[in-house]
Formats: structure tokens, sequence, C-alpha cells
């Protein structure tokens, strides 16, 4: 607690020893040092580092001091203030947290800003997409294991039904079977995870029928932000440290970072699955996420996310 303040005190801030002390300790224990900081030194802690830090290394530490729900809660907000909305984080959100978590956000985002999480949504988003969105708010998606092969052909082929075989496609239907099923009911093979397969699943059955996988269907029959959403459901169910994996690739591919695409990326998933995510980086690109955000990245904000990464 003293090397916190150490840091911070007089002129300048000693970042990495600010960077040291922090992911030294849990997303829990972070929540413990605001309390105790504001006891001993009767100042905010977030205050503090918002006031010595600055630029992505300040909007890292930040994300890293806010609990989970929080955090999410805030991303949301972020994505749709201003002008536009991007879909694509509220996507990476609500269809990769659990009943529980969602729950959390909606009680956070209320709490923070004062609003209804799903009135809010659904003003910035229309048709199938703004649907799909509000059936995840619900926070009532089925979360068990159990795969019903009878129901698994079936789905498949009104999937089938309502995409390839016909004269464009029917997104409710889409819709009805990828919110009323459980990812174990849905995910089919992911070849470089054999563990993560279920046979007999929504994905094992529509490849019996059709030439594509269902998420190369997807891709097919459908477009733009809800073809993400979509693709997106898929992938969490199949696969979702490949999913996180390919979010943090094309948050740095090209020119330019995708820094709060990035951050978000490596703060939730440091207490969850970021030691698989980072294999299936690995798998996927043939080459580190540490050597990737080290090349992408510089300075004590590189520092911060590595240290996050264990490299």
């Amino acid at each position: 607690m003293q090397a916190l303040r150490k840091a911070m005190k007089g002129l300048g801030c000693n970042e990495r020893a600010v960077i040291e002390v922090l992911c030294s300790v849990d997303n829990a224990q972070r929540q413990q040092l605001k309390v105790q900081y504001k006891t001993m030194f009767g100042r905010d802690l977030v205050d503090d580092l918002k006031s010595e830090l600055g630029g992505n290394l300040e909007r890292a530490v930040l994300a890293m001091m806010m609990p989970p729900a929080e955090y999410d809660a805030f991303s949301l907000h972020e994505a749709m203030k201003g002008a536009g909305t991007d879909e694509a984080d509220i996507t990476e959100i609500l269809a990769t947290r659990s009943n529980a978590e969602i729950a959390a956000i909606k009680a956070a985002y209320e709490k923070a800003y004062h609003k209804d999480l799903e009135k809010a949504i659904s003003s910035e988003n229309g048709g199938h997409l703004k649907r799909i969105y509000i059936s995840l708010l619900q926070a009532n998606r089925d979360e068990t294991d159990k795969v019903d092969q009878a129901l698994a052909s079936e789905d498949a082929k009104a999937l089938f039904d309502a995409g390839e075989k016909r004269w464009g496609t029917d997104e409710s239907e889409f819709n009805r079977i990828f919110m009323s099923r459980s990812a174990a009911q849905i995910k089919g093979l992911s070849p470089s995870i054999p563990l993560l397969h279920v046979p007999f699943s929504t994905a094992d059955e529509y490849a019996k029928i059709s030439d594509y996988g269902l998420r190369r269907a997807i891709e097919k029959e459908m477009s733009g932000n809800y073809e993400f959403a979509m693709v997106s459901m898929l992938q969490a169910a199949v696969d979702m440290p490949g999913y996180f994996a390919e979010r943090a690739y094309r948050a740095m591919k090209g020119f330019g970072t995708a820094d709060a695409d990035l951050i978000r990326v490596i703060v939730t998933r440091s207490e969850k699955d970021l030691e698989v995510v980072k294999q299936r980086f690995h798998e996927l690109y043939h080459k580190k996420l540490s050597k990737m955000v080290e090349g992408d990245c510089s300075g004590d904000y590189k520092r911060l996310l590595l240290h996050i990464i264990g490299e």
C-alpha cells in the first residue's frame, strides 16, 4: 500500500512500481486495495491513478481497477457513446458472458449511468441485431451440458431450411435456435481442441446435410453486424478462447492498434482463460500473443500488458 502511495507522491510517477503492485494481486484484491488506500491516506486510489497516468496506460490500469461487471458496463456505455455505435464490442460482451454475468452487468450499468441497459441498447440498434441483443440481455440462456441428438438434427434442418435452402434468409429462425439452445447443444468439433467436441451437436448435424460448416453457412447467408453477432455466438459456443484470440489479433492487425479492444480482451480474460487464449493465438496465427503486443505497443503500456499476459 505504501509502495503505491510512494510511487505517486511528489513530482512525477513511478509507473513501473504501480504496475508491479497492481499486477501482483487479482481483481478482488484490487477492490480491497482501494478501500485500504482511502483508509490509510484519505485519498481515492482511482483518482490518484487518473491524475498520475495518461494515455493507454491509464486506460488499461483503470480497466484493471474496476470489478468485472462494472468494466463490462463501462465498455458497453463507451460502445454507445456519441455518434454511432460499436456493435462489435456490444456483441463481444453479450455473446460471451454467462447469465449471471449479464445480470450483474445490467445492475452495474443502471447504477453507473441511471439507465436501463436493455432500453439503451434498443435505442441504438434495430432489426434482427436488436432482437439478438434483447434476447441475450434476458440472461436466460440454457447453460446445461446436456446434448439431445434428435433436437440437434431437428434444429440443423430448421437452420438449413431457413438459410441455404430458400431464397433469402429467415433470420428469426436462426435467432430462435441460437437463443434457446445451450452452447453444448450448438457447438461442434474444434480440431485444435478435441476436448471441446460434443458429438451429435447442432453443428455436427448441420455438416451432415450441408456442403458447408455452420459458420460458413452463416457467413454466406448473412452480412454486416448481424453476421458478426451470429458468428460470435457460434464461436463462443465452439471455441471461446479461439474467439478471443481472434479478437486480440484483429485489434493489432494492420495499421494502428484498436487499444480499447486489446485491453478489454487481455484484462477480461486474465483471470479466466488467458493461458488458453495465448495457446490458441499461437495455433491460429503462428506467433505468440506477447510478441505481437510487443511489436504493436510501447513504453509502460506495453510493460503492463506483457505483465498481465505473463511474459
